[in-house]
């Protein structure tokens, strides 16, 4: 009998598919915090070394940023923060934008702007490390 009840309120559509409504909100979820977590360590790092430029002159601060550490942890820090900024606004945009084709928009324009900063930001890392 219960198995008759909760079959009956099931939707129908996601017996078919076994899926529920967000399909990869955990991994969405998930995903953010990690990457929240490794900007509290990274953003420290960072505040730091930029504290540690003050007052250095242009080929002091060529040579720190171009140190292979230095330029790791660098990177890992804008990846992280572009990531981190695309998903958030992706929450932002699905919570507060009710018409499907701003949504749709502004989407695209939220990973169009956020995959062209990170690649912009990454690759002067890169060159600044490679000489």
């Amino acid at each position: 009998m219960s198995t008759d009840r909760n079959a009956r309120l099931r939707n129908p559509l996601k017996t078919a598919r076994g899926l529920g409504s967000a399909k990869d909100g955990t991994g969405h979820f998930i995903i953010q915090r990690i990457t929240a977590i490794a900007l509290v360590f990274l953003s420290i790092y960072v505040v730091g070394l930029v504290i540690s430029l003050i007052g250095g002159d242009h080929a002091t601060v060529h040579a720190r940023v171009g140190h292979p550490c230095n330029a790791v942890l660098l990177v890992s820090f804008l990846i992280a923060t572009f990531w981190h900024a695309k998903l958030g606004l992706q929450v932002i945009i699905e919570d507060y934008v009710h018409t499907p084709w701003s949504a749709t928009l502004l989407h695209l324009a939220n990973i169009f702007v956020c995959f062209v900063a990170a690649t912009a930001s990454v690759l002067a890392v890169v060159r600044i490390a490679l000489g």
